[in-house]
């Protein structure tokens, strides 16, 4: 391995085991001090569900579970009522793209319970100011955890 990558890299396990040993957070209780960037790992009943990172940790958290979110900044709730109503993802205009589905009533009230469920996730998070480093440690903590919900598929 290119010695500029392994450079990259070493310091992903620290902070992967940092972010575990987080006392979790849920129901919106989040501590006054927080770091601003980082990764961020949503888990309920002891399974790893997705891995995220933001440049606003706090805001990042309110955008996923905050009943005034929208499809477009609640993406995991997005996701799990995709999943949940058997409604695959598109990125073209038409009946199953994001603005679309917001007009189906069923599909809204799945999206709206999955904002509450992730509400009540357990949720953690590490302080990683650096993009690349953000990037890596996302990808790293999600192989790591098999998070079921992070494909990194382009789209």
């Amino acid at each position: 391995m290119d010695h500029k990558f392994l450079e990259l890299t070493e310091s992903l396990h620290g902070s992967f085991e940092k972010l575990l040993a987080l006392q979790p957070c849920s129901d919106g209780n989040l501590p006054k001090v927080m770091p601003l960037r980082g990764v961020y790992l949503f888990s309920e009943s002891g399974a790893h569900l997705y891995v995220g990172r933001s440049n606003g940790i706090r805001k990042r958290y309110k955008a996923h579970t905050l009943p005034s979110s929208k499809q477009y900044s609640a993406a995991f709730a997005m996701l799990l009522a995709r999943k949940a109503t058997g409604r695959k993802a598109s990125y073209r205009q038409g009946s199953e793209s994001r603005t679309a589905l917001m007009t189906d009533s069923e599909f809204c009230k799945v999206f709206e319970e999955q904002k509450r469920r992730i509400r009540r996730m357990d949720f953690r998070w590490v302080e990683e100011s650096r993009p690349l480093q953000q990037t890596l440690l996302e990808v790293y903590c999600a192989v790591v955890l098999q998070t079921i919900h992070n494909d990194f598929d382009n789209h």
